[in-house]
């Protein structure tokens, strides 16, 4: 401190403090100029406030993919909302990855292997990938008991890599066409199809967990195929760190563990009803 108190003195070039006895005090000068440092500090110290607050509350914006937002994110929103109502939420939904800085993106959730230049990118949630169905299917016409009564439904289809080729050669079944039945270019459209009872459609763990768990609809056989990409949690370095933005991705955290759960009780739940 004696050192900052000398350099201070240097600087302005008048003796604010005198020296008696390992004691600093104050001297005419120095008591002449307290008064408005004290405002000057405190005015400081208010203005710091004003923007630390202003960093934990406002607009969020949050990107993300559009059968993401749509069968995931907007459910959940609600809650987020009643917990951070200084938090305004507003999502840039895109399937095309878009540059975070001149967005204006502050946090995303992106779907990939989570190298991405220029973002802190964190693990959310693996995606399995299995087959599901509206529970009339199960048993309408010729049943669905087995992988092999696939043949005699419709089977839905999206454009991600994962496909009905891959799940068929997994189960071993080789006389299934897998390129029959009705597509869409977004996975929420999917689940949809299959709610209303189209046909068989590839679930994606993460979007059809609530349909799941809501009896909509159920995954009559255990094998899943696990995707190459993964769901994962992104932001610029300069945002990372951010309350808001923090407040948002621990969030989304703690909602992903949810729908694991929720997701596997909703699949327990159905073998025990067969």
């Amino acid at each position: 401190i004696s050192h900052q108190v000398k350099a201070l003195e240097d600087q302005i070039g008048i003796m604010l403090f005198q020296r008696r006895n390992r004691q600093l005090i104050l001297t005419d000068a120095g008591q002449t100029l307290l008064p408005d440092l004290i405002d000057a500090f405190d005015a400081m110290d208010t203005a710091v406030a004003r923007v630390k607050r202003r960093d934990q509350a406002g607009i969020l914006i949050v990107a993300t993919m559009d059968s993401l937002a749509a069968a995931w994110l907007m459910p959940r929103l609600v809650r987020f909302r009643s917990d951070n109502p200084d938090i305004d939420v507003r999502l840039a939904t895109s399937d095309i990855a878009v540059d975070y800085d001149r967005a204006g993106i502050d946090i995303g959730i992106r779907y990939g292997r989570g190298n991405w230049p220029g973002l802190v990118a964190e693990e959310l949630m693996r995606e399995d990938i299995f087959p599901v169905c509206a529970p009339s299917l199960i048993e309408s016409g010729s049943g669905l008991k087995v992988p092999a009564d696939l043949r005699h439904y419709p089977l839905i289809h999206d454009d991600m890599e994962e496909d009905w080729a891959m799940w068929l050669k997994a189960a071993g079944l080789t006389d299934i066409d897998p390129g029959r039945g009705p597509g869409y270019t977004h996975s929420n459209l999917v689940i949809q199809a299959a709610i209303a009872g189209e046909g068989g459609a590839l679930g994606r763990g993460l979007l059809v967990a609530d349909s799941i768990a809501a009896g909509k609809l159920v995954a009559p056989f255990d094998l899943a195929l696990t995707a190459n990409y993964r769901y994962y949690v992104a932001s610029t370095e300069t945002n990372y760190d951010r309350p808001k933005v923090r407040v948002f991705r621990e969030w989304l955290f703690r909602e992903a563990r949810d729908t694991a759960i929720r997701l596997a009780d909703g699949r327990r739940a159905w073998e025990r009803k067969t």
